[in-house]
């Protein structure tokens, strides 16, 4: 499954469902299972499924690591085809790096970086810049946005 469209209605409603995020319970998984009238079982197999066929990216919490004493910021590189996959790896092999993704674009790699402290983006940015001989565009975030999906069931 490597379409959204492919998603029948329970799949659907469970992407809806969870992005209004988990219940704060002793069996949040039952709790949501329960709102969706199917068992906890089936929620949780259903949600490995949509992760496996790669509906879903990523399935886990969203946290504000400003309000947390962190950093975080979106950075971009244009890398020569040819060593875009050694870059990735070299990128990639930061704990910095939350997630990493390839665009069709001049800046054809972008990814996060999240720092325990904010004066640490600079210095993560220096390395991979000093390993990979390649600049990192630093775009920081002004102002955040929560757009979310609806998808009709």
């Amino acid at each position: 499954m490597d379409d959204i469209d492919s998603l029948d209605d329970i799949g659907k409603r469970i992407v809806n469902r969870l992005q209004r995020g988990l219940p704060i319970c002793a069996a949040p998984y039952a709790q949501v299972a329960e709102d969706l009238a199917i068992s906890e079982q089936d929620l949780l197999a259903r949600l490995k499924a949509l992760l496996a066929d790669g509906v879903l990216s990523r399935f886990g919490p969203m946290y504000h690591a400003e309000h947390m004493g962190g950093a975080l910021t979106l950075a971009a590189m244009k890398i020569p085809a040819d060593r875009f996959d050694d870059v990735a790896t070299i990128v990639n092999a930061f704990p910095e790096v939350a997630h990493n993704y390839a665009r069709n674009h001049a800046l054809n790699m972008w990814f996060v970086l999240a720092t325990e402290k904010p004066e640490q983006i600079a210095a993560v940015i220096a390395d991979i810049e000093r390993l990979t001989g390649l600049k990192v565009f630093n775009m920081p975030k002004i102002s955040e946005y929560y757009v979310g999906l609806q998808l009709e069931a």
